[in-house]
């Protein structure tokens, strides 16, 4: 008769269980418990992953491998190859360093998009804080609000501002009315800066809304009413508490605003006059109309250059600093 030992198997022997990676107790084995955490780590980053490589990596590839071809005899690009020798060059690249147009282009765009940014700014804070001081029960219904625009298409919210802003809209006769008797010439509001700088705040206002109702929400109140126990009146308990706390959703709402105002097109074309071409519109203009696909890549890198410039600024100018 052979002896058996207690758990039922012989010496140097595993069970079923434990070869598939479960101990006789129960417990998964270590090593398949870190294979399995390896596998839903992949099964969660792997589309957004995979989302990134596609739609942003290949084609900004692309636009790079454009912009140093030159241009097709009928627009577009010409073959990357010619007689087994690669057909590169840096005309583009030389062109938009010897015209100073492009880049005074570049710097009405930064212009155009940072009093974008101001305005949505002052016009959001006093909005996002109200909410976040609104009982608890109304704020879902204040935001909802705010974000009830994007339910209707883009471009139908920026023809509505044509209507608004119109010759035989009421808004220019009411200003008409006021600057006749003054002695000034009849004001156009469409077509014009102003009809730009309105359009861009009016679409991204909510961008700078969200962020600082998300910060503003989580503020204790309990620190406002120390700082009046000291003696501090409501203007110092705002510049010395609440605006120093919400730096970083301001950061954040900046970059949600500046960034998409930088290259926005649709609404200088539509609201802009002739001297309202954005760096958007050039960039579309040089695709579409001229057909110059390399010098379009061109200004498109160095826009895509200035957008990530600027998100790494906001991201290190709102992280949280380390006091001694």
């Amino acid at each position: 008769m052979r002896w058996k030992p207690r758990g039922g198997s012989m010496p140097g022997t595993s069970s079923p269980a434990e070869g598939a990676g479960v101990s006789a107790s129960g417990a998964r084995h270590p090593s398949w418990q870190a294979r399995d955490r390896g596998t839903g780590r992949w099964l969660v980053s792997g589309p957004p992953l995979a989302y990134l490589l596609v739609f942003f990596a290949i084609p900004a590839l692309i636009m790079v491998v454009a912009s140093f071809t030159p241009p097709g005899e009928y627009g577009g690009l010409a073959p990357l190859f010619e007689d087994g020798k690669a057909n590169l060059t840096l005309e583009a690249y030389e062109r938009l360093a010897g015209d100073p147009i492009y880049w005074e282009v570049f710097a009405k765009s930064v212009v155009y998009a940072g009093i974008t940014t101001l305005c949505c700014l002052v016009l959001a804070y006093p909005l996002a804080m109200l909410v976040a001081r609104s009982p608890r029960k109304y704020r879902d219904l204040l935001m909802l609000l705010v974000i009830l625009p994007f339910w209707s298409n883009f471009l139908i919210r920026v023809y509505a501002w044509m209507i608004i802003l119109g010759p035989q809209s009421a808004l220019s006769r009411a200003v008409n009315a006021v600057v006749e008797p003054l002695g000034f010439e009849p004001v156009s509001l469409l077509f014009s800066s102003f009809a730009v700088l309105v359009g861009l705040v009016y679409v991204h206002l909510p961008f700078m809304v969200l962020p600082l109702y998300a910060n503003l929400e989580k503020h204790d109140p309990a620190l406002l009413d120390a700082a009046q126990d000291l003696g501090a009146n409501a203007w110092q308990r705002f510049w010395r508490v609440t605006f120093p706390l919400s730096l970083p959703g301001v950061w954040a709402g900046a970059a949600l605003v500046f960034i998409p105002a930088l290259g926005i097109f649709a609404i200088p074309d539509i609201l802009g006059g002739t001297e309202d071409t954005l760096i958007g519109n050039l960039i579309k203009q040089q695709f579409l109309e001229t057909r110059d696909w390399p010098f379009g890549s061109v200004l498109s890198i160095v826009l895509t250059a200035i957008a990530l410039a600027l998100a790494g600024l906001a991201a290190w100018v709102s992280r949280p600093r380390r006091t001694a």
